[in-house]
């Protein structure tokens, strides 16, 4: 973002935009201009708002940037996946994953710099935390995307825990979802999570977009040694506040499940989620695990991972596996990380 010492519009809601119109004592009007301009025409410059007269728009510009900056770097696999690299100020930086797809195209983005839960299994955790992004740091990944406007899909998946920053992610979520802001279905958005439950709550109230939860396996002991968030927030009162709440046939809840050879992989564990998980309409994606540096874990076999599968349809979960995609460029599932890079400038 911007390294001046002004504010960005970007981020900022229709709510605060009118605050800002009205402390500058500009005609009421020019909130639903500026929104328009920030969030339906994608402007990078406020002299871009024609609409707003000389002297308005050099009043805004006083204070006021609209806050967008292209992506520094990018690197593409061999299968079409894109990784760009965004700086987000004080030499910080995050990443963000395009996957096209023949019948869709979904963004995989980031809500931190970095991430302080500490999943063994997850590069990003490796990094550890350097700070939240704001709101407009993670709409900017959207709007300046070169890809922007192929988007049919977006995922709070990349690097970071969502629901540690829940409000600038509520933020975010506001503005993609409201007819001032850029009009993105929610069912067209999900939000992954390792189940902060505070955050989980304002979510579930606050938003109608989908919902993933990382669980990997539905044993307490084992969770806290693959994620430590297990101590403070265990899967079953994360599963026991889902059921609680009133879900209906357009948001969807999932539960993301990483394959570890040998460590989660097998009948009991079929069983365990089947009590875990039993009456919940939920679905299950498998993800095949991707080796990262001084990790000992290994990835389960295909024949295996096909296997858990069946199981588990057998058993009511409607499950699924999830393509594994950029893993030759570390973007693939728990791969993102900025102390990792050979990519390329873009400019």
């Amino acid at each position: 973002m911007p390294t001046n010492t002004k504010e960005c519009l970007l981020g900022k809601t229709y709510s605060e935009i009118s605050g800002i119109v009205k402390t500058l004592e500009l005609p009421g009007y020019a909130a639903r201009q500026i929104t328009e301009w920030l969030y339906k025409k994608k402007v990078t410059s406020i002299e871009a708002m024609t609409n707003l007269s000389v002297k308005s728009r050099q009043m805004l510009d006083e204070q006021y940037d609209v806050g967008r900056t292209l992506p520094s770097t990018m690197q593409e696999s061999v299968d079409g996946t894109i990784k760009y690299l965004f700086e987000v100020g004080d030499k910080r930086y995050i990443e963000s994953v395009f996957i096209p797809e023949p019948s869709r195209a979904t963004l995989c983005i980031s809500s931190q710099v970095g991430c302080k839960m500490g999943c063994v299994f997850c590069m990003t955790g490796k990094q550890g935390f350097h700070g939240n992004l704001t709101a407009g740091e993670i709409l900017n990944q959207i709007l300046s995307l070169p890809e922007r406007d192929k988007l049919s899909n977006y995922v709070f998946m990349g690097m970071g825990e969502p629901l540690s920053n829940t409000e600038n992610l509520l933020k975010s979520l506001e503005i993609l979802t409201s007819p001032w802001g850029l009009g993105i279905s929610p069912s067209r958005i999900t939000v992954s999570t390792i189940g902060v439950i505070p955050g989980l709550e304002q979510l579930i109230e606050k938003s109608r977009c989908h919902i993933a939860i990382s669980l990997h396996t539905p044993f307490e002991t084992e969770r806290q040694e693959l994620m430590p968030v297990e101590k403070v927030f265990p899967a079953k009162r994360v599963v026991d506040l889902l059921r609680k709440k009133n879900f209906d046939h357009q948001r969807r809840i999932s539960f993301e499940y990483i394959m570890f050879k040998g460590v989660n992989d097998t009948a009991r564990h079929v069983n365990g989620l089947t009590r875990l998980l039993n009456g919940l309409r939920c679905r299950i994606n498998l993800i095949r695990y991707h080796a990262i540096p001084e990790v000992a874990l290994e990835p389960s076999d295909e024949e295996t991972i096909a296997w858990f599968k069946q199981r588990l349809n057998e058993k009511g979960l409607l499950t699924t596996i999830r393509a594994s995609r950029g893993q030759d460029i570390f973007a693939a599932c728990g791969m993102l990380s900025t102390g990792y890079r050979t990519d390329k400038p873009l400019h």
